[in-house]
């Protein structure tokens, strides 16, 4: 069996041990056991697959494998890796161990809670392993379902309508997603004489496709995988759902999930239909922008600190989007270290803000102060999130950030490109979420933290517990080395993004 299939028999196994599970105990036994193997798995085949890229093996994908499924239309079973996928199963690993912990305490259904949990990540693994479209979907929409009754059920707020707004718009997306995929199966057939579903087999023919219908399949398959990408104006249903979900599914949805958004535009829709990427990027590249700035200002107004955390969340996904349009090395390569860093900051924050929460019963900033004085781990936790939400040296958001700007600004542009003076106008303007994001951050931290406790009911609260504390320093750990030793992970994604730039044409 392929190892890769691990990530989708683990969880598989999971499920089975949660609906065999007798009492809580027995619960957290399989979600530790489980999210303990698929870290150990993902981190082994970070360091296997940094081996063979030393070692000078510089295949496309590595791990192939596949497996016929649905004959009649090609559909297989086909699994791989590259540098991109590599970093995106450590990062999952990474949210789901960390939310496990994160939902120790979780209260009434914690067995259904888990096993719903579980599913999602089912998904998102498979989905990353892929290589094979209609599979990717597949696992695309496991990852979705589950999320209707993770927030209708064990959220808060206004759970239903959020729960059944966030469906809506993400099926609408997935739509729009099987038109194109079906599009692209059929006219790639047609026009090289060869029909598969297979990624890497279509991107060798794509520029077979005439241009006009890679025009009309572009903006399915972009704005599919964009409404989950949180792309203006399809992102409405981000902050809802955000500030509707438990703890550990605001984690592994903001954390992990959107970035299946950006993970798809690249490697679909602007892989396989290159010249439509190429002549539809201004387009999108003026919503992106709209979403990085709008983003930020929206999260300035906001009172919820959850709500606050989640248009941060649109603003910094879209830089994702932003970074890919630009379609260099340099902003490309930026775009995956952000997805890698945002969905680590917005985990540690989500993961803070519900602890917090768990204990005041309030997220609005103006009936929180003092809380340094009253959960002193739990407030320097927040800072640090806070600082490296900003792009404080140091921390996973400045490498990020400052590749993406550097990368969109100029760096490597793409020959003769007659567009290069509206991408520097496009970063200019996407560059002032710096500042703004600052303003936010500092301002929650320095309400939320300092001054005198206003609630002295709030002085009788009590810090982090043990099992809090594990997942708070694991995603600490991860912030900040990602931020100090980032070039391990940029050597590993580098070449990896190069070859899809030069399938799409731009190296």
């Amino acid at each position: 069996m392929n190892i890769l299939s691990l990530f989708v028999l683990i969880p598989a196994l999971m499920l089975l041990g949660l609906w065999l599970a007798k009492n809580l105990n027995q619960v957290r036994g399989v979600m530790v056991a489980g999210a303990s193997c698929l870290l150990v798995l993902s981190i082994g085949l970070t360091i296997w697959f940094i081996k063979q890229r030393s070692g000078g093996n510089d295949a496309e994908m590595l791990l192939t494998a596949s497996v016929d499924w649905f004959k009649p239309l090609n559909i297989k079973y086909a699994v791989g890796v590259d540098g991109i996928s590599v970093v995106m199963l450590l990062l999952s690993s990474i949210i789901v161990f960390t939310g496990t912990f994160a939902s120790w305490q979780l209260k009434p259904l914690t067995k259904e809670y888990f096993l719903w949990f579980t599913l999602l990540s089912t998904g998102v693994f498979g989905f990353f392993i892929c290589t094979d479209m209609f599979t990717m979907f597949m696992f695309y929409e496991v990852a979705l379902i589950p999320m209707y009754l993770l927030i209708g059920v064990w959220g808060s707020g206004h759970k239903e309508y959020s729960a059944m707004k966030l469906t809506l718009m993400l099926m609408g997306g997935s739509a729009l997603l099987i038109l194109g995929i079906l599009g692209i199966y059929y006219f790639n057939g047609v026009y090289s004489g060869e029909f598969t579903m297979n990624v890497n087999e279509i991107a060798k023919t794509s520029h077979a496709i005439p241009v006009g219908i890679q025009n009309a399949f572009f903006p399915f398959i972009f704005i599919g995988f964009g409404v989950l990408g949180a792309l203006f104006p399809f992102h409405t249903w981000s902050p809802d759902g955000h500030a509707s979900a438990p703890t550990a599914v605001s984690m592994l949805h903001a954390g992990v999930l959107m970035k299946l958004g950006g993970y798809g535009c690249f490697r679909v829709a602007m892989y396989l239909l290159p010249d439509a990427a190429q002549q539809l990027s201004w387009i999108f590249i003026i919503l992106t922008t709209i979403s990085v700035v709008y983003g930020a200002l929206s999260a300035c107004v906001q009172t919820d600190l959850k709500y606050i955390n989640a248009y941060s969340s649109v603003s910094h996904c879209g830089l994702v989007l932003f970074a890919i349009l630009m379609m260099n090395q340099t902003a490309c390569t930026g775009a995956i270290l952000q997805m890698l860093s945002h969905g680590l900051m917005t985990a540690l924050f989500f993961a803070l803000i519900g602890m917090i929460y768990g204990r005041t019963h309030t997220r609005d900033i103006r009936e929180l102060a003092g809380l340094m004085k009253i959960m002193p781990f739990l407030a320097v936790g927040y800072v640090i999130a806070g600082l490296a939400n900003l792009g404080l040296p140091g921390f996973s958001g400045f490498i990020a950030e400052m590749t993406i700007f550097v990368g969109a600004f100029g760096a490597d542009p793409v020959a003769g490109d007659p567009n290069i003076g509206f991408r520097m106008v496009a970063t200019i303007i996407a560059c002032m979420s710096i500042v703004v994001t600052a303003v936010y951050i500092l301002r929650v931290v320095g309400k939320i933290l300092y001054g005198e406790v206003e609630n002295k009911h709030f002085l009788e609260l009590t810090d982090a517990t043990w099992d809090e504390r594990v997942a708070v320093i694991c995603l600490i750990f991860c912030v900040a080395g990602l931020g100090t030793f980032p070039f391990w992970v940029s050597n590993v994604i580098s070449p990896s993004v190069g070859n899809i730039l030069q399938s799409i044409g731009v190296m």
